[in-house]
């Protein structure tokens, strides 16, 4: 019988110096843009004001990087491609960082990897001195020619681990994560002026700027449609710029978030953003902005990830309510007077058909009970001033006069539009209306002369909204007894979700209790929207509660989360809807309202309530202008 034979125990050994190296350079080196971001923020830690770089093949061929900072010696560069060798670290706690880099990996890990050359000169010196690195082996400085300041030139990235190089994209997707690289460094450091190149085609040029000319540059868009941010919550700060909801992408790509002047993509502040912007812009869609947030170095630690891109915060929830809150704030202090979204046809539109409204005395019952503001007449639905027009003929008279003796078989379908008064007051951004489209689309002309469209229901929608979250907030949202209580037939599990949160659904005005397996009784509804559709609203929330996951029986913050998604729900049940013919009167009120009322460029589900063509581009649609 033979013995079996035992494993082999495996041994611990010691890795060699260059098998340690390339093990950094997979952490810290991942793609060609992490190793430029790695570079640039070497150069702007080195007080660099003027700052070159040039790619080639997405940076996997070549990555050239020339700055004006404060140079290094010869010891210092011998000693700059040595693993964990920094300048920037002045103590040994971790927690006093400041600058952008301080592991002292990025180099060594990229000459473990590439060719690496460094060219650099100290104000000091006479000369320049040059140190190259290929695949870990370092050849000593020697004295070469240069200005005051560092090039760094990094060629056939990942020649020594041909593994990774192999599971890199393709030069156009290597360069656009370089792209978005440099734009969030160029947002960190706007005293320093960026020139970038990708395959010899210029990116960008930005001279040194103000924060609101760099985030203006970077995000794509003019100054004046940015909204400042400037808000504190303790010792932590938010400021930035953001973009209203009329500017969104398909994508997070428009989000550049900073933490001390450090970039970072973290998941927390992301989602931050999301709630913020949640109750203004379409689902899938995502919004716009630059945001800076300054927190004391103690509470925070970016020693996470080696790209330093993640961060930990002492205290997560006071920063989420910090973002929630100020970016809130901003989208609110906005109503439809500022920033139009404007149209974009890519073909000559069919010609509509137009109902122009009668000038009649005769009130036209709208959907919605909304209560007078002082001094307001009464018999408007909507509370503001409307604006005089002059008394001049109609388009009825005119027709008389001349277009109906040419042609006496013509009979006009459309009621008389109303004129236009001479002067429109620049208080009233959007103007006075004139006629309606399809019973559903407002036409305003603006004070400077652009044509102003309006979606009736998503303009009231939001105007609903507003009240009840106003009314919400106030304690004052009074509920209406219904005459007969509803009765309403629902899946189980929408039932359950709606008996699970009657209290909270009763101080939204709408009291209910069970009525059986898969059925409730509703008793009242919010007096704001009225008895019409009660149905309807309730089958809706249900469905709003029955679907989040997120949403516990018994924790109140999961529904004050959700809260405005319900009440959004509830002000597209009680708006005017499409195809409800309006008075001049209502009309123009309508606009007024639109104009005080914040976040009214949006409706409660993120879609325009009102669209701007100018004359250019109207102009441009007849084709009298290129």
């Amino acid at each position: 019988m033979s013995e079996k034979t035992s494993p082999l125990r495996p041994v611990i050994r010691r890795l060699s110096g260059h098998v340690v190296d390339l093990i950094a350079a997979g952490e810290v080196i991942e793609r060609p843009a992490a190793a430029l971001k790695e570079l640039v923020e070497n150069a702007i830690d080195a007080g660099a004001t003027r700052l070159a770089v040039a790619l080639r093949a997405g940076g996997t061929d070549r990555i050239d990087v020339t700055d004006n900072g404060c140079g290094m010696t010869p010891e210092e560069l011998e000693m700059a491609v040595q693993r964990h060798c920094t300048s920037k670290l002045q103590d040994e706690r971790l927690v006093q960082i400041r600058t952008l880099g301080f592991r002292g990996e990025a180099l060594p890990s990229i000459g473990a990897s590439a060719r690496l050359s460094i060219t650099s000169r100290t104000s000091e010196s006479d000369t320049a001195w040059c140190l190259r690195v290929d695949g870990g082996i370092i050849t000593p400085p020697q004295p070469s020619s240069g200005p005051v300041g560092t090039r760094i030139v990094v060629t056939d990235l990942f020649f020594a681990t041909p593994a990774r190089r192999k599971f890199l994209k393709s030069a156009r997707v290597e360069n656009s994560h370089a792209e978005s690289v440099m734009r969030r460094l160029a947002l960190s450091a706007p005293q320093c002026a960026m020139r970038v190149t990708l395959d010899d085609k210029l990116l960008f040029d930005l001279p040194a700027q103000s924060p609101v000319a760099r985030a203006a540059a970077v995000l794509d868009t003019t100054p004046d449609t940015l909204i400042p941010l400037d808000e504190e919550r303790g010792h932590i700060r938010l400021s930035g710029f953001a973009c209203g909801p009329a500017k969104t992408r398909a994508t997070g790509s428009g989000q550049f978030i900073l933490v001390n002047h450090r970039p970072v993509t973290d998941p927390m502040l992301r989602t931050a953003i999301r709630v913020a912007y949640r109750p203004v812009i379409e689902r899938g869609r995502f919004p716009v902005m630059a945001l800076h947030l300054k927190v004391p170095l103690e509470r925070l630690d970016v020693n996470v990830h080696p790209a330093k891109t993640e961060l930990r915060f002492a205290d997560e929830a006071e920063v989420k309510a910090l973002v929630i809150g100020g970016l809130g704030r901003a989208l609110g202090h906005g109503s439809s007077g500022g920033g139009g979204i404007h149209a974009s046809f890519g073909i000559r539109p069919s010609r509509p058909s137009i109902s122009y409204p009668p000038r009649s005395d005769v009130p036209i019952d709208l959907p919605v009970n909304v209560a007078a503001r002082p001094n307001t007449p009464a018999t408007l639905p909507f509370a503001a001033p409307s604006l005089s027009r002059p008394s001049t003929p109609s388009l009825q008279q005119t027709e008389r006069s001349g277009f109906a003796e040419q042609d006496a078989g013509f009979t006009p379908a459309a009621r008389p539009p109303q004129p236009v008064p001479e002067h429109l007051d620049p208080a009233f951004p959007l103007g006075a209306s004139v006629a309606q489209v399809f019973d559903t689309y407002i036409i305003a002309v603006a004070p400077d002369g652009d044509l102003v469209l309006v979606d009736q229901h998503a303009a009231h929608e939001r105007l609903t909204h507003e009240r009840l979250r106003e009314q919400y907030a106030s304690g004052a949202l009074r509920s209406q007894a219904l005459l007969l209580p509803e009765v309403i037939d629902l899946p189980r599990r929408e039932a359950e979700a709606l008996l699970a949160r009657s209290e909270d659904l009763s101080r939204l005005g709408m009291d209910l209790e069970s009525f059986g397996p898969g059925s409730v009784l509703l008793r009242s509804v919010p007096a704001l929207l009225g008895t019409k559709d009660v149905q309807g609203l309730l089958r809706d929330v249900a469905d709003e509660l029955a679907n989040d996951p997120d949403l516990e029986a018994g924790n109140t913050d999961s529904f004050s989360n959700r809260l405005d998604a319900i009440l959004a729900r509830m002000a597209c049940h009680g708006s005017i809807r499409a195809g409800r013919r309006l008075k001049p009167e209502e009309m123009d009120a309508l606009l007024r309202e639109m104009e005080r009322t914040p976040r009214a460029n949006t409706c409660s589900h993120g879609r325009p309530t009102w669209l701007k063509l100018t004359r250019s581009e109207i102009e441009r649609l007849f084709g009298r202008i290129k």
